[in-house]
Order: C-alpha cells, then sequence, then structure tokens
C-alpha cells in the first residue's frame, strides 16, 4: 500500500503507486493481456484516491507497462513494453549526451565481437535460416540496403541469436546511431558491395560454429564500418583497435 503521508522522500504519490504496480506485474512475471484488477479495486488495494490512481495510470501507460480497458470486464490490463519506442530512447539521449564515433565503435566493437561468439557457439538450423534469410534481403534490396538501414539487420539478428536480450538491445541502439552518424559514401555500390561480401563471411564463420573465426571477421567488418562512418580507426585507441586501420571489410 502506498503512503500518503511520506510518498518515498518527496516522490509524488502516484510515482510510487505506478512503481508499486509496476513491480507487482514483473513478480507476476509480465502476463501480458491479464487483467491484474479494475479501477475500484486497485484504488481499494493501493489506499489512494481516485485522481491518484489515474495519474498512476498515465504514467504506466507511458511505460508500456499496462494499460486501462474500459467497459464490462474491464481493468487495468498487462502489456508488452514497445522495444523499437526503448530504442529510440536511449538513442535520443546518447545524442543528446553528445556520443562521438569512437564512442560508439569502442562500445560496438566489445559488444559485437561478444555477440560474434555467441552465436556461432549457439547457433542451430533455425538460426542458421534467419542468417540466410537476411542475406538474401540484403543482396535484393543491394543500393536501397543503406539508406534504408538494412546493412544493419544482420548485426542485430546475429545479436539476437547469443539468446541475451541485453545485447540485441544495446546492439539495435549502436547500430541505429551508427547509421544516423553515417556519412554518404562516394561510391554506394562498392560499399555495398564490401558490406555483403563482409556480411557472407561472417554468416559462414558462424554456421560453421567457430567463435574464433566468427570474432575475427566481425572485427575486419566493424573497422571497414569505422572508415565509412569517417573515424579513422587508429584514432581510437590499440586498446581496442589492435589491428591498423583497413578498409577491407572481409576475409
Amino acid at each position: 500500500m502506498a503512503n500518503a503521508s511520506n510518498p518515498s522522500g518527496g516522490r509524488r504519490l502516484a510515482e510510487v503507486v505506478a512503481a508499486q504496480i509496476e513491480q507487482d506485474i514483473i513478480e507476476r512475471g509480465w502476463p501480458v493481456g491479464e487483467v491484474i484488477g479494475s479501477e475500484p479495486e486497485l484504488v481499494e488495494k493501493m489506499g489512494v484516491s481516485r485522481a491518484v490512481f489515474r495519474e498512476a495510470v498515465r504514467i504506466i501507460e507511458h511505460h508500456n507497462v499496462a494499460r486501462m480497458r474500459r467497459g464490462p470486464g474491464g481493468g487495468l490490463v498487462v502489456t508488452e513494453p514497445d522495444a523499437d519506442a526503448v530504442q529510440r530512447a536511449v538513442a535520443l539521449y546518447l545524442r543528446f549526451a553528445g556520443v562521438r564515433h569512437e564512442h560508439l565503435f569502442a562500445t560496438r566493437m566489445t559488444l559485437e565481437l561478444a555477440c560474434a561468439a555467441g552465436a556461432a557457439e549457439n547457433i542451430t538450423e533455425e538460426g542458421i535460416e534467419r542468417l540466410r534469410s537476411v542475406l538474401a534481403l540484403e543482396e535484393r534490396l543491394k543500393e536501397d540496403a543503406i539508406t534504408t538501414g538494412h546493412t544493419h539487420d544482420l548485426h542485430i539478428a546475429i545479436a539476437e541469436l547469443t539468446g541475451n536480450p541485453v545485447m540485441a538491445l544495446f546492439v539495435r541502439v549502436l547500430t541505429e546511431l551508427t547509421r544516423q552518424q553515417q556519412v554518404p559514401h562516394k561510391d554506394v555500390d562498392l560499399a555495398i558491395s564490401a558490406y555483403h561480401r563482409a556480411h557472407e563471411a561472417l554468416v559462414e564463420a558462424i554456421v560453421a560454429g567457430d567463435p574464433s573465426l566468427a570474432q575475427h571477421r566481425m572485427r575486419r567488418h566493424l573497422e571497414g564500418i569505422a572508415t565509412v562512418v569517417g573515424e579513422s580507426p587508429s584514432l581510437l585507441g590499440t586498446a581496442v583497435w589492435p589491428s591498423p586501420p583497413v578498409r577491407v571489410v572481409s576475409t
């Protein structure tokens, strides 16, 4: 029950109520679609006024945790958070924070090398089919793949194949920031061809279940991307970029 006399050291009571409801949903295992209670039931349970409860619901709806459904059989319904909204919010914050190329690629190098190894270690027939489907889409799109952002689809797929949702979320954020910062390449056909060859080589290593080779090819590919974005890898420090700057993005 929320404490109306001392709402968590000065926090608004509605925020306290929203946090309690969100915690309850988490402890229930986030049952999407389940009604966790009607408005009268929850107002009584939380021990707050209807006005405070409705403000708490607005906070919860803003967080994409649950929404209030009106009418018979209605109530507070658990919803699935919008991953795209989270991704956009994090990317916007990093733009506000002034993220630079060296920050972006130092993080991508660390994270995506781990993703490449993890995907290779955990690859399945379903995973192989997904990687090949991404490559096929990339081939069909050709020069449109850069402008539409589809050159990053493989990186996202690899991150998701690790089975680690934290990696998947942050690779989505980092690839979106890369897309936003990428300068137009003077030879789009050459860039697309280089990206696609690098992706084919990377998929080949992952399908073979070879973590070391997958990491090596991911490193080479990211070094190539860094030069296209406009930041020389040699400026980023030998701890992150032990190899000399190269434009060859496949092995």
